[in-house]
């Protein structure tokens, strides 16, 4: 029987995860006189998926270390009774909520955890998101937005997930964007699988993903540490104040130290920002401060003009799943093979994508070597969930998930122990 969804999703080039949940809703409510077609679609795509909007607000967080300064007021001096004045960073609420349509299938340990699907990733996560071989044989998805706010900060969240899953292949496409971790990329993973026995499984193939962050460059220090033929320095770390507004002004003056009662010469340099302020009376001052900003600015300035990278690479994956009522055991793993190949990303002369994870350690103070050739890594995902029940009353459990892509990191572990009194 033809896949229909397969077929539309085959057919449409999409550009985010919210277009293509506004084409799957906008299905439910259109009429054509073809009605075998949407009988097959509802059977093939949404047949017992879930529609949910959601969401959770809650009072921020508050610190019990305050935080005062004294201020002089209008028309006093100095040494007069000063202001005190609250200057503790005091947060908005916390929200959270989202929208989305799911269709995944739980394995026999996962619990439903509640009446209603809330789209929390953290409390409803499925490890049928990571693990390379799903719960059941066939098509399964989840469309996910949702906007977030913690401790003044707002991001939002997305992650588009379909896989199709039969005995001897896997095709999965995901994009993910975690904007707390600036974590966005997309990927496109097709896979052949092969089942040992009833519980093992193993699966190679190749993966397409896609990355936004520069991971392993810093352009300000090789700005800074930039050398010329001859070894001599080429920028000093006080012109990129210049470039961006700061000027300086240097001092000299006599003061008596107050601890030896001689005289001491003391001089150095005045900053100011571009608005006119002091903000500086030594270069020291200005580096422990509005230069630390500074070199994030150019560093952002630098990478947020380049384009997305994009990379294929060698694939295989593991899945050993056990399930009885009183012991369980789920492993499960990728791992993206240091074969790794640039096929998207701004190039040099040379054919390479400079800025790309590839040559996160190429750079000195020379710039890119032109002999350079990069050097290849690991990205893997894994995870494990154990269970055991001893007896009637006593059950222990442990819960495991982990990702490493590039620089990025994401862990989650839980386990523990439960008694019924019965």
């Amino acid at each position: 029987m033809q896949c229909y969804a397969c077929t539309i999703f085959a057919a449409i080039k999409l550009n985010n995860m919210k277009q293509l949940l506004t084409i799957i809703l906008a299905l439910f409510f259109v009429t054509d006189s073809n009605a075998q077609f949407f009988k097959e679609l509802y059977k093939d795509f949404l047949k017992y998926g879930t529609v949910y909007a959601a969401g959770d607000y809650r009072s921020a967080y508050e610190t019990s270390d305050k935080k005062y300064l004294i201020r002089t007021p209008d028309g006093a001096g100095i040494y007069d009774v000063p202001e005190v004045v609250d200057v503790t960073e005091y947060f908005p609420a916390d929200y959270r909520y989202g929208f989305g349509i799911r269709k995944l299938a739980r394995f026999d340990y996962e619990r439903k955890p509640g009446n209603f699907w809330t789209g929390d990733q953290n409390r409803e996560r499925q490890n049928g998101l990571l693990a390379p071989t799903s719960a059941i044989k066939g098509f399964e998805y989840l469309f996910h937005w949702e906007k977030e706010r913690r401790r003044g900060e707002e991001w939002d969240n997305e992650r588009f997930f379909i896989r199709h899953t039969g005995k001897y292949h896997i095709v999965k496409l995901e994009q993910r964007y975690q904007g707390a971790y600036d974590f966005n990329y997309q990927s496109a993973d097709v896979r052949a699988r092969l089942p040992i026995g009833k519980k093992f499984a193993i699966s190679a193939g190749a993966a397409y993903r896609t990355h936004e962050r520069v991971y392993g460059v810093n352009p300000y220090e090789i700005w800074v540490s930039a050398l010329d033929e001859n070894g001599d320095q080429v920028n000093y770390w006080y012109e990129l104040a210049y470039e961006y507004g700061y000027q300086d002004a240097f001092y000299v003056t006599n003061i008596i130290n107050p601890q030896t009662g001689e005289e001491e010469q003391v001089f150095g340099y005045f900053w100011w920002d571009p608005q006119g302020n002091r903000i500086a009376s030594s270069d020291l001052q200005f580096r422990d401060g509005a230069y630390k900003r500074l070199i994030s600015q150019y560093n952002r300035d630098i990478l947020g003009n380049t384009s997305q990278f994009g990379l294929v690479s060698p694939v295989v994956g593991f899945d050993f799943y056990h399930y009885d009522s009183n012991f369980w055991v789920h492993l499960y793993g990728t791992a993206y093979l240091p074969y790794h190949k640039y096929v998207k990303g701004d190039k040099d002369d040379y054919g390479r994508v400079p800025l790309s994870y590839l040559f996160r350690n190429s750079w000195d103070q020379y710039g890119l070597a032109d002999a350079a050739k990069g050097e290849q890594w690991w990205d893997y995902q894994g995870g494990a969930n154990i269970g055991i029940k001893i007896g009637k009353s006593i059950g222990i459990f442990a819960d495991a998930e982990y990702t490493r892509m590039w620089d990025s990191e994401f862990f989650i572990t839980s386990f523990g122990i439960n008694y019924t009194f019965r």
